[in-house]
């Protein structure tokens, strides 16, 4: 039984979307029962795990904070004590803070249609003792990937490897990289957000990539909003500088998608403008899928391109043959010296934070579920989960989100009513999860739940659509259930 009256939300995870949706609701109901489940011991979950040096956002900050609580500095893409420092203030502001309970990690729920409530088992992660936490309805907002250990692949010999071997996610606070040589594996972003910042600290860096991905340079600071934030109001001039981001985006996307040739000649086109003369972009810069695919990775004011203008950076695109005593050897025979390997080699994907979901006793295995409005399950009741758009900022989606629950609860109190559940249509065709197949997700398909084929089973990589389909359709969908 649980160890106190029923909360009206329980909100699991205290990042970005689970600090945004608790400031929602506590806005929303001030006098309803809230209650934030944090595992770690500080609040940011993201912004505060990784540690690495350079560690930021790719997501401009105009669209990645809270709209209660405008971004009006004329920086983009800040840095992640940046961000976390901002999520938790906002958690002070909003009255939240003293309602999140730390190093409590939910691990199971189960939904009781007798009680109409779900009864979360909660570890404390100081003395491993178990409790029970009873919500009428529960909220999500553990990130999609696993927090414990990020995606290592094994290398031949790298037991003999005589220096240190990191990975980005668990970043060691003794490692000294001044007057080191680093090689760094991967392409993705934190490759690209570590190496300068690498070359920054002192360190010898080479970045050795399987293959290439696609890597556009963004300004660091908004021009628009220069010139906006002056001038106008703090709220008027950011969003502007918002919807204009939000625009810009779903443009280049939609873009992306249409023409996808194009888009990738405009790539190299700046890569090239970027770099010197004569340097072979194509072989390190030309992926082998189209943009967004995957994402398209983002570097402030060319910040990777400058450094390997200025000799500091070498590019290596080739596949790793065997790891050596002293760093690592290429299948094409290259012999990379190496103080440091650094595996910046992606994630693993952890569906709803590992949490066990369980509706009158039947387990829920997630790959036979289909999402209803990117939030929702098929068949579990009063539960919404978190996870954003590829192609804008987390925090959009996650706001969309947050708003459904709060319409869902205040409709279920309008009516009488205690739950509610999207109820799968037979007739809608099964697709992946997302569009998208960078490695981790390709990984983790057949742990994910479906997407269906049509509204309101489709997942849109669309936030216009999304905004007007949450605010203005009514909560009492045909595929939904009230009981």
């Amino acid at each position: 039984m649980a160890d106190e009256a029923p909360a009206d939300l329980l909100v699991i995870g205290a990042g970005l979307a689970g600090i945004g949706a608790a400031a929602g609701f506590r806005q929303a109901f001030p006098t309803k029962r809230l209650r934030v489940l944090e595992s770690r011991a500080r609040i940011g979950g993201t912004w505060d795990l990784f540690r690495y040096p350079g560690v930021r956002s790719d997501s401009d900050m105009y669209t990645l904070c809270y709209t209660r609580r405008p971004w009006t500095d004329t920086r983009t893409m800040v840095d992640g004590a940046s961000i976390r420092d901002y999520i938790e203030s906002t958690a002070r502001e909003s009255g939240i803070y003293d309602e999140i309970e730390f190093g409590a990690r939910a691990v199971s729920a189960a939904w009781s249609s007798e009680r109409a409530t779900w009864q979360v088992e909660v570890v404390d992660q100081a003395n491993g003792t178990h409790r029970q936490v009873e919500a009428r309805f529960l909220h999500l907002c553990t990130g999609y990937y696993d927090y414990a250990a990020g995606y290592r692949p094994g290398f031949e010999g790298e037991e003999r490897f005589l220096g240190r071997i990191v990975h980005p996610q668990h970043w060691p606070e003794d490692l000294e990289v001044q007057g080191r040589r680093i090689v760094v594996i991967g392409s993705g972003a934190t490759a690209v957000t570590l190496v300068p910042a690498l070359v920054s600290a002192g360190a010898l860096v080479t970045l050795l990539q399987r293959s290439p991905s696609w890597v556009a340079s963004q300004p660091a600071r908004d021009p628009v909003g220069r010139l906006l934030f002056p001038w106008l109001p703090g709220r008027v001039a950011w969003q502007l500088v918002r919807w204009k981001k939000i625009l810009e985006a779903q443009l280049q996307y939609s873009l992306a998608r249409w023409r996808p040739d194009f888009i990738k000649r405009q790539i190299l086109r700046m890569a090239r403008e970027a770099l010197p003369a004569g340097y072979p972009v194509e072989e390190h810069f030309q992926a082998s899928y189209d943009p967004w695919d995957q994402r398209v990775c983002a570097v402030p004011d060319g910040d990777l391109f400058a450094a390997i203008s200025a000799g500091t950076v070498d590019m290596v695109t080739d596949h790793i043959e065997r790891f050596l005593p002293e760093g690592i050897l290429t299948r094409s025979g290259r012999q990379l010296a190496a103080d440091v390997v650094i595996t910046a080699t992606g994630l693993i994907i952890r569906p709803l934070g590992g949490i066990r979901l369980t509706v009158d006793g039947r387990p829920v295995q997630l790959a036979d579920t289909m999402v209803y409005r990117g939030a929702m399950l098929s068949g579990v009741p009063n539960l919404a989960y978190t996870f954003g758009y590829i192609n804008a900022s987390w925090t959009l989606r996650a706001e969309l989100v947050a708003l459904l629950v709060r319409r869902l609860i205040r409709h279920l109190d309008r009516e009488g009513l205690t739950s509610v559940r999207p109820e799968r249509d037979p007739s809608v065709e099964e697709r992946p999860f997302v569009d998208f197949n960078p490695g981790y997700i390709q990984r983790a398909l057949k742990e994910l739940p479906s997407q269906g084929d049509r509204f309101p089973w489709r997942v849109h990589q669309n936030y216009l659509r999304d905004w007007l389909d949450t605010r203005l359709k009514p909560v009492a969908d045909p595929a939904l259930r009230f009981g």
